[in-house]
């Protein structure tokens, strides 16, 4: 069995169970931290089912997915150590941290940011690194600079809100039809914007040298 495609299913139903608002706030905050299957797989068809809730359940989304992004960061930040390492090769992101936290050591840690709060990258992994690499930062010149816990934040808010905020109102407008059109498309839309910023940041370095 494929215990991601049950975990999917899985949520799934759970979106349409009496206490599904409890299950989305709660499948949002873990998402954020280390749990594999992302908001939007409930989020999308409780919107649909009710759709003048819609806007209700993209907040709540937003609210619950930063919460748990914070506690990432502070994960990254106090306690990173050869225990969450493990953690984290056994969850198949340990190229994928490594990845990011390249990136972080340069100029481009806020971009990196609103990259995983609005794209298909995994949020997790971007939470837990920005700390990883604010305290390696602290360690070494006594400021985390631009990743501070409130820059985080203020940067997670307006990328998660732009993501989820859109997705609601897409369905609210459109319907089923646009339910459908939104889960083929987003993934591609999402990962387009990578590209974009990835040519922009290999620009900027051919640039500059």
């Amino acid at each position: 069995m494929n215990i991601f495609s049950y975990l999917y299913e899985l949520c799934i139903k759970l979106a349409k169970h009496p206490k599904a608002v409890w299950f989305l706030c709660i499948n949002s905050f873990i998402e954020s931290i280390f749990w594999p299957i992302p908001p939007d797989v409930m989020l999308a068809p409780m919107c649909l089912a009710r759709r003048s809730h819609a806007l209700q359940y993209a907040a709540l989304t937003v609210i619950t997915s930063v919460c748990g992004a914070a506690c990432g960061y502070y994960l990254g930040y106090f306690i990173y150590d050869p225990y969450i390492a493990d953690i984290i090769t056994w969850l198949n992101y340990e190229s994928s941290m490594e990845t990011v936290r390249h990136w972080f050591t340069m100029k481009y840690g806020i971009l990196m940011i609103f990259i995983g709060a609005f794209t298909p990258v995994p949020y997790k992994v971007i939470a837990v690194t920005s700390g990883v690499v604010a305290a390696e930062s602290v360690a070494n010149t006594g400021s985390a600079g631009m990743l501070t816990i409130v820059n985080f934040l203020l940067v997670s808010i307006v990328g998660r809100g732009l993501r989820f905020f859109l997705e609601a109102g897409i369905i609210m407008l459109g319907g089923e039809r646009m339910e459908k059109a939104l889960r083929r498309y987003i993934d591609i839309i999402g990962w387009l914007c990578v590209a974009l910023v990835a040519l922009y940041i290999a620009y900027e370095m051919l640039w500059n040298e």
